[in-house]
């Protein structure tokens, strides 16, 4: 992916509701870290997480925000969908 493509990508998937394929929400996309090299994506920034999210105890930046490893995404359609025995 191009810097272009990038941009476009997360303009995208930003603000899209992240839910589990179970379909429990999870909050919106907020911000996607990458590894600035290879362009690899590496985790997705979660904003507005819901207190079900709150209880996951799953990994945070130092500003205190829920991140979720880009692995774990399945599918980017109307929501991002995500495997959560993937991340938890």
């Amino acid at each position: 992916m191009d810097e272009d493509e990038e941009k476009k990508f997360s303009k995208q998937i930003i603000g899209k509701t992240v839910v589990s394929k179970t379909g429990k929400r999870f909050g919106e996309v907020g911000d996607i870290v990458f590894e600035t090299r290879s362009g690899e994506l590496i985790h997705i920034v979660l904003a507005n997480p819901t207190a079900y999210t709150e209880k996951l105890e799953l990994e945070k930046d130092k500003s205190n925000s829920i991140l979720i490893p880009f692995s774990a995404v399945m599918a980017i359609g109307d929501f991002m969908v995500i495997a959560e025995e993937d991340i938890v």
